[in-house]
């Protein structure tokens, strides 16, 4: 054998070896390699929460594994109750009560997209004497929890519709609150009874970026507007959050008042992403059966914009 051959022997069983361990090494890595390799967790673009007072829990820290039981992602917690009182009755008043608060969270893998002050769906936000402090516990509370988004109902006794008389009110105290949450680096996201394109004229006069709008599907579908083109019109960078349900009936997977597929391509459109927070859409027959009313309407809404 010529030394030309010899060596052209040597170097092709050189090569089938370095292919042969190759392989073997693609198609069983080592351990280490395997330990190596990074985990990459990836945010959906949209997220599912709960009310904490929906669920009956509010402001209690059992709220979180509830909350993980009927598969939700979030717990949107409430400030407390209010009536008369000059403030919210809120549990949440101090460093070490959040903190332990937001370990639950911690613990059952939740966090806590927003604060509500609920109690303005009853009380008056352009009358009550009170408000500014009752601003001020809000925002000092999502301070101590790390909350960026607070939920601000303009309620039955603050409609803006049925009593425009209070407008001049409303954007003088919001002006006020943009002021505090601005310096705050939070966001106010109000809830109105007004369609889309009065809503903009409305943040326009108020003129903060740290107020937006919390939108609610049940208002639209209640004052017979079309959920998309409200969407349309509010854009992106005015709407902060969306309370993703329905007035008490039947749950978001029976309702034909809802076209959530229609309104996921609309917000993907929009380039939208954030928390979808159910509030109601229970069944009429059974509506403080919470885990079947819950459950029920996280699966769908997780099914319909995350798809699952």
């Amino acid at each position: 054998m010529s030394l030309n051959c010899f060596a052209m022997g040597v170097a092709l069983l050189t090569l089938g070896l370095f292919a042969s361990t190759s392989a073997s090494a693609a198609e069983n890595p080592s351990p280490a390699a395997a330990t190596n390799s990074p985990t990459v967790s990836v945010t959906p673009r949209y997220r599912v929460a709960v009310c904490d007072w929906m669920i009956l829990k509010r402001q209690k820290p059992g709220a979180f594994p509830l909350a993980k039981e009927l598969g939700a992602e979030g717990v949107e917690v409430d400030m407390g109750s209010l009536g008369q009182r000059e403030t919210f009755e809120n549990q949440l008043t101090n460093a070490a009560a959040c903190q332990a608060f937001r370990e639950r969270a911690r613990e059952n893998g939740l966090e806590i997209p927003s604060l509500a002050m609920s109690g303005f769906y009853g009380q008056s936000f352009a009358e009550r004497p009170t408000v500014p402090r009752m601003i001020q516990d809000c925002v000092e509370t999502m301070q101590r929890l790390n909350v960026k988004i607070a939920f601000l109902p303009l309620g039955v006794s603050c409609d803006l519709t049925k009593k425009p008389e209070l407008r001049p009110a409303v954007i003088e105290r919001l002006k006020t609150v943009g002021k505090v949450a601005e310096k705050a680096g939070v966001i106010i996201g109000m809830e109105t009874s007004l369609p889309a394109a009065e809503e903009v004229k409305l943040l326009d006069e108020v003129g903060s970026p740290a107020i937006k709008i919390y939108f609610n599907f049940a208002n639209a579908v209640k004052n017979g507007r079309d959920i998309p083109t409200e969407l349309r019109t509010l854009a992106r960078e005015r709407l902060c959050q969306i309370h993703a349900t329905n007035e008490d009936g039947v749950w978001l997977q029976n309702d034909p008042k809802l076209d959530l597929p229609k309104i996921k391509r609309t917000l993907d459109e929009l380039g939208w992403s954030g928390w979808l927070v159910i509030e109601r859409s229970r069944d009429a027959k059974d509506p403080r059966n919470v885990k079947k009313n819950f459950s029920a309407n996280v699966a769908h809404l997780k099914a319909v914009f995350q798809g699952n």
